[in-house]
């Protein structure tokens, strides 16, 4: 490189540290406050609310119909047909099942039988007593042959009531061979086919479960603290109406189904065990909500919210503006200049994502929502509201 090079070259680096300098001079002018803020923390803030909070207590529990009744046989024998569609509802007294009937039909015709010849027995019974009688009060027989002739007469008629209830018996296990819907419901899959032998273990009993799902329940276990709150808030004295008299209680309760959609009709609690389970601590309890479009299905798993109590007027924050540290909770504001502070505070019960904030804070403050690690009291921040994007302004 030549002489010339080398001093145009360092007539341009000069030049350009020149520019900086200038640039950087009109800068601590006019521009200082606003590379200031650019360089001052960004943090999210929101503030702190006023309004009324529900209390409430949610309770882990499946789904049960009002009325699951097993359906059983109640005679052995080979099932001949099933006269319905499974996972259908079917109407009170609808047949469901037949099971051969010939053996009960034999049996029903030897029961008779029986009975007719029981009949026969007492006709002849009741005919010597009346023959006797009369040569007993002429004492042309002996009082011995007289009775001889009551106690035939009423062995016969003895006779004839067990006749007559062989017939009964028979009458009643030849009806188990055909079986009706009990009730009105969803009766679900069929443990056996046509042509199966029932009615004796190891082969099926239950043929299937009928259940009735309007309304539909919902049985869970709650804590004995969670007992105690249930019953001070629906067993009050001034409104009886809880855990122990469903009839009394309002609609109030809230099911949350698995998927996470709340059940569009209210619950009443309407069941409850009569002690706590001292092995485990809890107390089971029945609630019922109506099921109109037929939703809901046993065997479901579902989430019971019950309202025990309104806290008026508190102070409400999200639950992630509160840090911990050795047992004492802080949350951190921001003021007007940008300023941060530090507030210790008490807090109360959560309700959702926020938490009651009982003393230590007032409403409309705001505070530090993102960004708690990298803040510390007294230093300036750059606050963005939660409702705006991050990178606003």
């Amino acid at each position: 490189m030549t002489t010339a090079d080398r001093i145009r070259r360092l007539s341009a680096q000069f030049a350009l540290t020149l520019a900086i300098a200038g640039l950087a001079a009109c800068g601590g002018e006019s521009g200082g406050p606003e590379v200031a803020q650019v360089q001052a923390l960004q943090v999210l803030v929101t503030p702190s609310e006023r309004r009324d909070v529900p209390l409430t207590i949610e309770m882990v529990g499946t789904t049960l119909g009002s009325q699951d009744v097993p359906i059983r046989a109640r005679v052995e024998g080979f099932l001949e047909s099933m006269n319905f569609r499974e996972g259908t509802f079917v109407a009170r007294g609808d047949l469901l099942y037949t099971i051969d009937r010939q053996p009960f039909q034999a049996r029903l015709v030897a029961a008779q039988s029986q009975l007719a010849a029981a009949q026969t027995q007492l006709a002849k019974a009741a005919s010597d007593l009346a023959r006797i009688r009369p040569l007993a009060e002429m004492k042309a027989v002996s009082e011995q042959d007289l009775d001889g002739a009551v106690a035939q007469e009423a062995a016969a008629r003895a006779g004839v009531r067990a006749a007559e209830a062989g017939v009964d018996l028979a009458e009643i296990e030849l009806s188990y061979t055909r079986i009706h819907a009990p009730i009105a419901g969803l009766i679900g899959l069929s443990k056996a086919r046509a042509g199966e032998f029932v009615g004796r273990e190891p082969n099926p009993v239950v043929l299937s479960v009928l259940s009735d799902i309007d309304p539909i329940r919902v049985r869970f276990s709650i804590s004995e603290r969670e007992y105690l709150v249930l019953a001070r808030t629906y067993l009050a004295t001034e409104h009886p109406k809880g855990i122990r008299d469903g009839e009394e209680q309002a609609d109030d309760l809230i099911l949350l189904l698995a998927d996470g959609s709340e059940h569009p009709q209210r619950g009443r609690l309407v069941a409850s065990s009569q002690a706590i389970d001292p092995q485990t601590g809890t107390y089971s309890v029945e609630a019922s909500f109506p099921n109109p479009q037929r939703i809901l299905l046993p065997g479901q798993f579902a989430r019971v919210r019950a309202l025990y109590q309104v806290l008026g007027d508190a102070v409400v924050v999200p639950r992630q503006a509160v840090s911990e540290i050795q047992g004492l909770f802080r949350v951190y504001m921001v003021d007007a200049g940008g300023q941060v502070a530090v507030r210790e505070v008490q807090l109360g019960p959560e309700t959702g994502d926020d938490i009651v904030i009982e003393s230590g804070l007032e409403a409309g403050t705001d505070i530090i929502v993102e960004g708690l690690q990298k803040v510390r009291p007294g230093m300036t921040v750059r606050p963005v509201q939660r409702a705006a994007p991050l990178g606003a302004g």
